[in-house]
C-alpha cells in the first residue's frame, strides 16, 4: 500500500503528453509511491509561450486548489519547462512541496558541475521554439540571482529546435533527432558545458539522442526525472 502520494500536473490541455510522462515517472521504482496524475481541463494544447503559459494558469489553477485543499497529496510536481507561476501559487497554499521540473533541473546541474571556478564548467538548455531562448535564458539568471550571463560563467545559454512541445511527437521521428542533436551540438560548442537539460516535458526520453551527439563526458539531465528525484527526497526528509 502506497504511504506517499504525488500529483503530477501537466498545465497543458493534452492528455496525450501526460501519458507520456508516466513510464519514466513508473519506472524510477520510488517504494511506496502512487503518482496521480492531472491534465489541463482546458487552454493551450502545448505551452509555447509567455501568453500560453498565463492561459495555463487561468485553466488550472481553480481546479488545482481544489485538489490541494484535499490535503491528499505529500507533494506536487509541475511538469511543464518554464519558470511556471502554478510552482509559487501551490506553495502559497500547502505547506507540501511543490516544484517545477525548471527550477529541479537547475539545482540538478549546479550539483553536477565541478565548483572549482577556475574550471568554469557550465550548464545550458535544449529547448523548443526559439521564444524559449530569452524566456529561459532570463528565467534562469533570475533563479542564480544574476544580472546577466556574462557575469555568471555557469550558465551557456539556451538553444532551441524550432518544434512546439506537440510537434516533437508528431513531427517525422528523424526529423525531431535531427533537431535535437543539433541544438545539443550548438550547446556544448559554446564553451565547456559539462551539463545539457532538457527543456520541456514534451523531451521525456530523447536523452539518448542528445548523449549520442554530445558523448559521456557530458552529463544529460531529464526535468521531470530531477523534479521526481528532488520531490522524494524531500518529503522523505520531512522538509
Amino acid at each position: 500500500m502506497a504511504n506517499l502520494h504525488i500529483l503530477i500536473i501537466n498545465p497543458n490541455s493534452t492528455k496525450s503528453m501526460t501519458d507520456a510522462l508516466q513510464p519514466l515517472v513508473e519506472g524510477l521504482n520510488y517504494p511506496n509511491t502512487a503518482y496521480h496524475y492531472f491534465t489541463a481541463p482546458s487552454g493551450p494544447p502545448s505551452i509555447n509561450n509567455a501568453a500560453d503559459i498565463s492561459a495555463s494558469v487561468t485553466a488550472c489553477l481553480p481546479h488545482l486548489e481544489k485538489l490541494v485543499d484535499t490535503e491528499k497529496y505529500d507533494g506536487y510536481l509541475i511538469a511543464c519547462y518554464s519558470h511556471h507561476p502554478l510552482v509559487s501559487a501551490l506553495r502559497t497554499r500547502t505547506a507540501v512541496p511543490v516544484l517545477g521540473i525548471f527550477e529541479a533541473s537547475v539545482v540538478t546541474a549546479l550539483q553536477l558541475l565541478n565548483p572549482k571556478t577556475e574550471l568554469r564548467e557550465q550548464f545550458g538548455i535544449v529547448s523548443t521554439g526559439k521564444v524559449w531562448e530569452e524566456l529561459l535564458g532570463t528565467a534562469v539568471l533570475e533563479m542564480l540571482g544574476t544580472a546577466s550571463s556574462a557575469r555568471n560563467g555557469r550558465v551557456a545559454g539556451v538553444e532551441t529546435t524550432g518544434l512546439d512541445a506537440t510537434e516533437l511527437h508528431s513531427a517525422p521521428q528523424e526529423e525531431v533527432k535531427r533537431r535535437i542533436k543539433e541544438a545539443a551540438r550548438k550547446l556544448v560548442e559554446r564553451g565547456n558545458v559539462k551539463v545539457v537539460l532538457l527543456g520541456c516535458a514534451g523531451m521525456v526520453g530523447m536523452e539518448t539522442w542528445v548523449k549520442e551527439e554530445v558523448g559521456e563526458a557530458v552529463k544529460v539531465v531529464d526535468g521531470l526525472k530531477a523534479g521526481i528525484v528532488a520531490l522524494q527526497g524531500l518529503i522523505r526528509a520531512g522538509f
